[in-house]
């Protein structure tokens, strides 16, 4: 299982978010870049970087930020929040970004993904609450049940869905290792988990099922363990 450590970009800082609420903000640190090659650094393969403004507004308005990590670090970058079009796709991967996860349009316009899936490395970002799916940065649910979604695209190329539990989100009170038990036994995507990670134990019984990797954000920042320690458990 690999390590995905989070950026989570508001303002072109390094914040977290309690449970998605945009009122309940931590800020980490004022260079993303800076955090980035230290988790370079410390062995990580992946970072996952979150555009939180986008992912509420669709406006980009991190995007000269993720250029920046994509350009200083020799890892491969996942970046989410705000991908509604083609476009806003296409300008990420071209600023250095390896593979794009599509959540909102996801849901309202599937086919974007299917089509995006056939030529780039695109993940499918799953928002949950319950089973409903959220959507716009976690502000509004969408009806759409979290399985039908996964149904959804089966066989579409898509290289890896990321769920994430939304009432475990920086809580750090350990991930739904039922609700993704579920989540694998459903779809034959890769998954990856996101939500609730809070001690190494919490990465040693993720890395019992059979995923394709976890994200990490709050409790690196806060110190719980360090990339090391994180990225041995993941492989254990």
């Amino acid at each position: 299982m690999l390590l995905y450590p989070a950026i989570d970009l508001r303002g072109g800082r390094v914040v977290r978010l309690y449970q998605g609420d945009f009122d309940k903000e931590t800020v980490y640190g004022l260079d993303p870049v800076a955090v980035a090659e230290e988790y370079a650094a410390a062995g990580a393969r992946w970072i996952h970087v979150v555009d939180l403004d986008a992912a509420r507004t669709g406006t980009p308005e991190n995007r000269p930020v993720i250029a920046a990590i994509a350009a200083a670090v020799d890892i491969n970058v996942q970046a989410s929040g705000g991908v509604r079009d083609r476009a806003s796709a296409e300008e990420l991967l071209a600023c250095g970004v390896n593979r794009v996860v599509i959540g909102t349009a996801a849901v309202e316009h599937p086919e974007l993904v299917v089509e995006l899936a056939g030529h780039h490395q695109i993940a499918v970002g799953i928002d949950t609450r319950g089973r409903d799916v959220a959507v716009r940065g976690w502000t509004e649910g969408s009806g759409v049940d979290l399985f039908d979604l996964l149904d959804r695209f089966a066989g579409s190329g898509v290289a890896a869905v990321i769920v994430t539990d939304i009432s475990r989100d920086s809580t750090l009170e350990g991930p739904d290792l039922e609700g993704l038990a579920s989540v694998l036994d459903a779809t034959d995507i890769p998954v990856i988990a996101s939500g609730g990670v809070g001690t190494v134990a919490d990465l040693e019984l993720l890395a019992a099922l059979p995923l394709e990797g976890a994200i990490v954000g709050k409790a690196l920042y806060e110190g719980n363990f360090t990339v090391g320690e994180a990225i041995a458990a993941c492989g254990r």
